[in-house]
């Protein structure tokens, strides 16, 4: 039986500093995987690097801007071995309505969730091809790459194209043994988002959804484990929404 075992694995995890990546990277590496942490800012990274080392895990933080090739590029080389998962997680929201969108916003979501995620998928692949390797990629996608809410045109439009991206990359990379595929949280509680939920607005938005409430982050662990472990090997291209039945909600 194929297993979730990630012991001799290495994996890279994008936007770790905090929220989901963080938690990412957690998982990972209680599973069995050596965990590299990266963000813009190396040292906002090494705390949760020594808890994850404290709790018998191995972590290291490595500096990393996702929408700079060169940056990448760097981090990778620094990084040395080639990385067996990654997950690609870097990403910010940009909310605002799309008549008061700026151009600089917009290009700043773009650049950060879907350029971001093509310049590192392609340069982990690169480094597996040139080695002889497969691999898995997880890229972090959102139903609201397949739905859409107010106040977030171009966080929805990049979402929309992270899960094309990933299909395209499955299509192309599957005969180079690398994996490809999109997770796709609903709303999931965070410290972040903890306070607006239990707003009105929040809560009005939790009836919304069919199991009438919040996803907890750990709720993702099995969907990340499945497309990053061999228990997933013959998955690539796919989509796993986690959202408590949101996409299946009546309109």
């Amino acid at each position: 039986m194929a297993s979730t075992d990630l012991r001799g694995k290495s994996a890279l995890v994008t936007g770790a500093s905090g929220g989901l990546g963080l938690h990412f990277a957690r998982t990972l590496a209680r599973h069995g995987a050596a965990v590299t942490l990266a963000a813009r800012r190396r040292d906002t990274l090494e705390e949760a690097c020594a808890a994850i080392r404290d709790a018998g895990g191995a972590a290291r933080a490595i500096q990393m801007d996702v929408t700079d090739a060169a940056s990448v590029q760097a981090a990778l080389a620094e990084a040395g071995e080639p990385f067996d998962i990654l997950v690609n997680n870097a990403g910010i929201s940009g909310a605002a309505r799309a008549l008061d969108l700026d151009e600089a916003t917009w290009d700043k979501v773009l650049d950060t969730n879907l350029k971001g995620a093509f310049l590192v998928a392609q340069a982990v692949a690169r480094s597996l091809k040139q080695a002889g390797r497969g691999g898995a990629i997880v890229n972090i996608a959102s139903i609201l790459g397949h739905r859409v809410a107010g106040n977030l045109a171009a966080y929805a439009a990049s979402k929309a194209g992270v899960i094309q991206l990933t299909r395209v990359l499955a299509l192309e990379w599957a005969r180079e043994g690398i994996r490809v595929n999109a997770l796709c949280p609903g709303y999931i509680e965070t410290d972040i988002n903890r306070d607006f939920f239990a707003s009105d607005a929040g809560l009005q938005l939790i009836r919304r959804i069919p199991q009438r409430r919040l996803g907890q982050p750990q709720e993702l662990d099995g969907p990340l484990l499945l497309l990053a472990s061999e228990a997933g090997s013959y998955i690539t291209g796919a989509t796993i929404e986690v959202d408590g039945g949101h996409l299946v909600s009546s309109l």
